[in-house]
Formats: C-alpha cells, sequence, structure tokens
C-alpha cells in the first residue's frame, strides 16, 4: 500500500480534499466511470449517505461494497 494522496473534490459547489492511498484512488475512479459518474458526482453521492462516517473512509467502504457486490 501506498501513502495516502490528497486530492480536491468539489461537493455541493464546495472545495474538500480527501486522502486517500493510489490504490483507492485508482478503485474510486474505476468505480464511478462504471457507474457513469464523475469523482465529484460519485463522491457527492456517497458524502450524501455517509452520517457521521469520515468522507475518506466512506468512499473506501463504498469501494469495498462495491467490489463484494462484483464478486458476489
Amino acid at each position: 500500500m501506498s501513502r495516502p494522496e490528497k486530492h480536491s473534490l468539489t461537493l455541493k459547489g464546495h472545495r474538500t480534499s480527501v486522502s486517500l492511498e493510489a490504490e483507492f484512488w485508482a478503485a474510486f475512479r474505476a468505480m464511478a466511470a462504471a457507474r457513469g459518474q464523475g469523482v465529484n458526482e460519485c463522491a457527492a453521492a456517497i458524502d450524501a449517505s455517509r452520517g457521521d462516517t469520515g468522507l475518506a473512509t466512506a468512499i473506501r467502504l463504498e469501494i469495498l461494497r462495491d467490489l463484494q457486490s462484483r464478486l458476489a
């Protein structure tokens, strides 16, 4: 695993930064593309349903759920 990399996203018209490892960024981009979304759009959907979980954690968990659903 690599060290977390910080990238900026736009959510609800505001810039925010999220730190994820390079492998998670690649998986996040692939997941968003498979859903026909851009990264910001996908992040906004995750953000809207994450409750009190941090955004980076919510993204990692959504990537995990997405991968698990493909294996089922």
